[in-house]
């Protein structure tokens, strides 16, 4: 049981934990731009209010960091909470640990570490939810022309459909359209698939942990 906390209050979030469970969406910055930070930075941090709120129930702030001792970073709050309820107030003395930076603003970028080249997923895709929500592994996927993407979308349809486990309910499954990162995030074992051309399309033999190209399928 979650209870809630009556008088307004902060506690700092942890994001190491999301940033396992979602390699492909969620990234942090690098060990040694953690270690680079110094004073007069911007750090971006997350924090989370356990009482009664009225629109949000955590929030991602700046702070510009102002002490160091060792991994304990001390700042200013340089950002203004838009959550009514928050106890914090711009230029309040926010104390964090290295652990909880979510993104950097460099004072001097110049001498600042290089950021960590990744490859993202940010392109869209059809997928069963069974997947998505990771109750089924993904068994066959197959790539179409893409003719998902709709105006003032923010990223293209890649034109991968990905199916769970296959049997009875198939046909009965309802897809979502998604990032492929949010795919990956669950099953990534087709990930050296990814920029096969459309018309291909594999079927994954759950023996050998393999997959197998097959001919151009479409599953209706």
């Amino acid at each position: 049981m979650v209870i809630m906390s009556v008088e307004p209050s902060y506690s700092l979030s942890d994001p190491r934990p999301r940033a396992q469970s979602a390699r492909y969406t969620f990234f942090l910055p690098s060990a040694a731009e953690i270690a680079a930070i110094g004073l007069g930075d911007h750090v971006k941090l997350t924090f989370d209010y356990p009482h009664h709120t009225e629109r949000w129930s955590g929030e991602r702030m700046w702070v510009t960091v102002k002490g160091i001792d060792g991994d304990t970073l001390f700042g200013d709050l340089a950002s203004t909470p838009d959550e009514p309820t928050s106890p914090l107030k711009p230029g309040q003395r926010v104390e964090c640990q290295r652990f909880h930076v979510l993104a950097i603003d460099w004072s001097r970028p110049d001498s600042a570490p290089p950021p960590e080249e990744y490859r993202e997923y940010w392109d869209r895709c059809l997928v069963d939810a069974c997947v998505l929500d990771g109750e089924e592994p993904v068994e066959f996927l197959y790539r179409e022309e893409p003719d998902m993407a709709q105006e003032g979308d923010g990223f293209p349809d890649s034109g991968w459909r990905i199916r769970g486990r296959m049997d009875d309910t198939t046909g009965e499954r309802v897809p979502e359209y998604v990032a492929l990162g949010a795919v990956l995030n669950q099953d990534d074992s087709w990930l050296h698939l990814i920029d096969a051309p459309v018309g291909s399309a594999f079927l994954r033999d759950f023996q050998t942990d393999t997959y197998h190209a097959e001919g151009p399928v479409v599953i209706h």
